[in-house]
């Protein structure tokens, strides 16, 4: 019972934005430690002689990183598409259903 409303407690209304939060960041640090595990793995000399990266190193990493979150940026673009898509057959079946239905 809502003490302040009087009736019956109202139910969220959309999606849980602390929920969305938690999911987002967990996408941003799978996406974080991908990007450094590959360029690393890609750009890092094997012999660590000094305690920073050479130069090499650090405009191979910045190409490996630029070049990965376009890709990343590009297949959210297409998901985005196919989503979209994907919604617009769902309304035109409810549509169809409405008026054969």
């Amino acid at each position: 019972m809502n003490f302040f409303g009087g009736g019956q407690e109202q139910q969220p209304q959309g999606p849980d934005p602390v929920f969305a939060a938690k999911v987002e960041m967990k996408m941003y640090t799978d996406l974080f430690n991908k990007i450094a595990a590959s360029c690393f793995a890609k750009c890092a000399s094997r012999r660590h002689k000094e305690p920073d990266l050479a130069l090499g190193e650090m405009s191979c990493t910045d190409r490996c990183v630029a070049k990965y979150l376009e890709a990343q940026q590009r297949v959210g673009v297409v998901l985005q598409q196919a989503n979209e898509a994907q919604l617009e057959q769902q309304q035109q079946l409810a549509n169809m259903q409405q008026r054969f239905g």
